[in-house]
This record gives structure tokens, C-alpha cells and sequence, in this order.
């Protein structure tokens, strides 16, 4: 089973807007009201039995039962033939706000983390229609429930011999987007560990540096836009809370946030296509990138962006081409010589590697040949153009690295064919 999700910008109608806008309101008071159900009966069994908060306490009868998933549906079915606002609402997209409450209480069992927040006006930026109709699908536009034909800036065309799941429609700062979830029942195996191999060390002087030699410059896009930002932001701060002036500078924050986050994803898929160019296995650091972003340099690493590029962009590139990503250990990798694997201390103002056997060459550089040869050496390869890894019987590996350029993987194009 495969899940491909396509997004595309919404041409609403003013109709269309407005009952969007209603929708994403009636779901945020479910929302709250589901959460607020649930608290109140986890305080109601803490309080002991012979006494009470000073503050106050929820009774709620002994042999009430935990609101949980099912009930509360049952409580929304019952409760929408009396409310005439969430009859308005199609009744699938508020039961998956209360799934989405579920699913936050199980987080928050499995990880020990706080209770989901209550969202004030505006805060719900996102609904799903879990089922569409029989062809939901047309020519720049798509039929939704409660809201009917939809124009859609059909960016590319869908994907063949997949079935549209869901959609879910989401408001942002530059206008309504559509994303709709498609499904194809195959299986596509995983990219074989063989072909030429480069390692990449990621950083802040250079966003990421190569085995090869290839030294990408690191972009800031949140501190280039930055002055511009706290302008902004004063400016909001100046208007009266509320009034339609303060709307619209809170606006153009938002939208300026919006720009820093999408020239941050293009640069990233960019850069994926890059290394998927030249590249069959593509060895990363697997880093605490969490830890590096609660330290000095933590705006940084946050405006590099690291963990959406290796986590998030490059799997999925990789995936789609049919390359494989593999995570390296990347303790002391700075501090390795790639050719003779003898110690070489170096301090982070030390931007050069040295070493006595006459290695002589960039300290990220240096990186991703350590993480290259760490791979092969796990895998008993001998060279950066043979690295044979668990290669799966029955596929097949004559396709060169250009051929899925742009593209699916012809792996993927195989099992939609067939």
C-alpha cells in the first residue's frame, strides 16, 4: 500500500469561503468542548473522597463512564438534532476532530507530555472530509461534501492508477489549499544498497558538504527576513487589539512566516533532486537534532531546517527515484582522518583537516568520506562504486541513475503498469 498526498490552491467563492470559515469555527468548539468533557473527568477521580480543592471541583457521578472516542460520537449524534450549528457541519469532518482528540490523549499517555491545548478563534486551520464521493475528481476542480464543486489551481495533473482517499482543506495565510490523499494497492520494494555511494555531513557553514566535494552555501532564510519581520511586528503591536487594522498586520506576519517556511521546503527538495542526481545510496548523519536546537546556535539550526531536510524531504525524494537513505553514526566523524581512520583533534574553529599520512582537504568534507566508508565497511563493500548490500531477488538494477529524474521510480512505474 502506497499514500501519495497532492496539494493544490483553492478558488473559493465568497459562498464557499464563508462556509469553510463557519466549518473550521464549529470544529474548534468541538474541539474545545470534547477537550474540556475529558479534563473535567480525569479532575473529577483525583479529588480524595473526604475533601474538595480550595479553587473548586467537577462532580461528576461515580459511574459516569470515560468520554471516550465512541462515546463522544454518540454524544455528537445525539447532540446534532438539537443544535442547529452542528447540523450545518458534515458530520464525518467533526467526528475526525474528536479522532484527532484521541489520538492527542494517546500521545500523551505513551510519552508522558500534558494535555492538548484549547484553541482560541482562528486557531483550527484544518479539517478532513475522511470520504468523498463516487468521482470526486475533475478537471480543475473537486466535489466536496456540504460545499459542492470546488475550482482548484490544478498545479499537476493526478496521479494514475490511484484512488482518492480524503481530503483535507486547510487555511493558511496566503489563501485555502486542498489536500487530497490517494492510495494504490502495491507493494514497491525497498531500493537495493548498491551503486555509488556519498556521504553528506550537514552543518551551518555550509548546509551540506558531500564525499564527492560538493559544498552547498547555507541559505538564511529566517535572519535575512528578520528586520523585516520585527518591523512588522512592532506595527502590530501599535494597533488596537481586535480592529480591522490589527487583522491585517497580523496578516502580513503571518504571510512572512508562510515565505520563510516555503523557500526553506524549495531549497530542500532542491537540493534532494541534487544529490538523487548523482547519487544511488546517500549516507546521512543520524544526529540528536533536537539537542543542537536547544543550544547557542539553536536559531540557526532551526532556520537551516536539518531535521525537515533529512527526516522528512530526502527520504521521501529518495523513495520517489528509487534511491536508498541510509542513517550513519556520526560520533567523532569530525574527528577521523577518511584515509589512513587515524585521531585528528580539532577544535570548531578548525575548518580544515590535516593529518600526518597527507590527507589534506575540508573538514566537512572530510565528514562525509568518514560517513561513506563507515557505510561501506558495515556493509563489506570495498569501493564507492560497488557497495553491495541485502540486494531483493527479482528486481531489477539496470536502470541508470538519470532514468527517474523528475519522476517516479521504475520500480513504481513497474507496479502501476502491472
Amino acid at each position: 500500500m502506497i499514500t501519495l498526498t497532492y496539494e493544490y490552491k483553492l478558488n473559493l467563492t465568497k459562498q464557499q469561503a464563508e462556509q469553510i470559515n463557519h466549518d473550521l469555527e464549529v470544529c474548534r468548539k468541538v474541539w474545545n468542548y470534547a477537550l474540556r468533557e475529558r479534563k473535567d473527568w480525569i479532575a473529577s477521580r483525583k479529588c480524595p473522597v473526604n475533601a474538595c480543592s480550595v479553587r473548586g471541583e467537577y462532580i461528576i457521578a461515580a459511574d459516569e463512564p470515560y468520554p471516550s472516542f465512541k462515546f463522544q460520537c454518540q454524544r455528537l449524534t445525539a447532540s446534532k438534532k438539537v443544535n442547529p450549528e452542528l447540523a450545518s457541519v458534515n458530520a464525518q469532518a467533526l467526528q475526525q476532530v474528536l479522532r484527532r482528540l484521541d489520538q492527542a490523549f494517546e500521545r500523551r499517555r505513551d510519552l508522558g507530555a500534558g494535555f492538548p491545548r484549547f484553541k482560541k478563534v482562528g486557531r483550527m486551520r484544518s479539517y478532513v472530509f475522511p470520504q468523498l464521493g463516487k468521482t470526486p475528481l475533475g478537471q480543475g476542480r473537486v466535489k466536496l461534501p456540504s460545499l459542492g464543486w470546488v475550482a482548484i489551481r490544478q498545479s499537476r495533473p493526478y496521479p494514475e492508477g490511484f484512488v482518492v482517499k480524503q481530503a483535507r482543506v486547510v487555511k493558511r495565510a496566503s489563501g485555502y489549499y486542498l489536500m487530497l490523499s490517494f492510495q494504490a494497492d502495491i507493494a514497491i520494494p525497498e531500493p537495493p544498497l548498491v551503486g555509488h555511494v556519498v556521504g553528506v555531513d550537514v552543518g551551518l557553514e555550509y548546509f551540506l558538504c558531500t564525499s564527492d566535494g560538493l559544498q552547498v552555501e547555507r541559505p538564511k532564510f529566517f535572519v535575512e527576513l528578520q528586520c523585516k519581520l520585527k518591523s512588522l511586528q512592532r506595527r502590530l503591536k501599535r494597533k488596537q487589539l481586535g480592529s480591522a487594522n490589527w487583522k491585517k498586520a497580523q496578516a502580513k506576519v503571518a504571510r512572512l512566516h508562510e515565505q520563510v517556511a516555503n523557500s526553506r521546503k524549495d531549497f530542500h527538495f532542491k537540493q534532494a533532486h541534487k544529490l538523487c542526481d548523482v547519487a544511488d545510496v546517500i549516507v546521512v548523519e543520524d544526529l540528536n537534532l533536537i539537542g543542537l536546537s536547544r543550544g547557542m546556535l539553536g536559531k540557526h539550526m532551526l532556520d537551516a531546517g536539518h531535521g525537515q531536510f533529512l527526516n522528512s524531504v530526502l527520504p521521501w525524494v529518495a523513495f520517489k527515484r528509487g534511491k536508498a537513505t541510509v542513517k550513519e553514526d556520526a560520533r567523532a566523524s569530525s574527528q577521523q582522518c577518511p584515509a589512513c581512520g587515524a585521531k585528528t583533534k580539532k577544535s570548531l574553529s578548525d575548518r580544515w583537516h590535516r593529518c600526518s599520512c597527507g590527507c589534506d582537504l575540508p573538514r566537512d568534507v572530510a565528514s562525509g568520506l568518514v560517513l561513506r566508508n563507515r557505510f561501506q565497511k558495515r556493509c563489506g563493500a570495498h569501493s564507492a562504486e560497488n557497495a553491495p548490500g541485502e540486494v531483493l531477488a527479482g528486481v531489477s538494477f539496470g536502470a541508470s541513475s538519470q532514468d527517474s529524474v523528475n519522476g517516479e521510480s521504475p520500480a513504481i512505474r513497474a507496479a502501476l503498469a502491472g
